[in-house]
């Protein structure tokens, strides 16, 4: 269990650190710093919940959620060749925006809306600061949410406790209420 742990966490280092080096931060519109601040503060808190749990099901959960989002993100960014507000070329769908919310809807549905609001709260600033800072259109960031968010609920199962669900058939669509002990 433990080495499954430990592996779990280099994988999630080396992506994150890889992350780092994905962007370039300028200094001189705050907005934007702090966008690519949460940037990095929303996977790296993710990561450190399921180190603070103990929860080595939680860390290769994230991690197939990551990778998933950033396979699909960066697939996309270079099958569709969409420019950006400011000129630059990979707009399509936001990066910054699609880890932002898969670790969102990994920190929601893993351990609950205690840890979700906030989250969600900071990934919806990081997709703003991308609008904003002429980096991508609406639509980039709105398509990055989406892929983020649907990685994160596709690989996350709650830790412990109640979890209501949204469940969808060809038959039937209805809510779930289960309870992990």
């Amino acid at each position: 269990m433990k080495r499954n742990m430990l592996q779990a966490n280099l994988v999630l280092f080396v992506m994150l650190f890889c992350l780092t080096f994905s962007f370039n931060v300028q200094a001189g519109d705050s907005i934007e710093t702090a966008g690519d601040v949460l940037l990095i503060m929303l996977p790296a808190t993710a990561a450190g919940l399921t180190v603070g749990f103990k929860d080595s099901r939680g860390t290769i959960q994230f991690g197939e959620s990551a990778a998933l989002t950033l396979g699909a993100t960066y697939g996309l960014k270079y099958a569709i060749k969409e420019e950006r507000p400011n000129g630059g070329s990979h707009a399509f769908p936001s990066a910054h925006s699609s880890i932002s919310f898969a670790s969102a809807e990994f920190m929601r549905k893993r351990y609950g809306w205690k840890y979700g609001i906030p989250a969600y709260a900071a990934a919806l600033f990081v997709a703003y600061s991308r609008v904003e800072a002429r980096q991508h259109y609406t639509h980039d960031v709105i398509a990055g949410a989406a892929i983020g968010i649907g990685s994160s609920y596709l690989f996350t199962s709650a830790y412990e406790g109640w979890n209501i669900q949204a469940v969808a058939d060809h038959k039937y669509y209805g809510m779930r209420l289960n309870h992990i002990w």
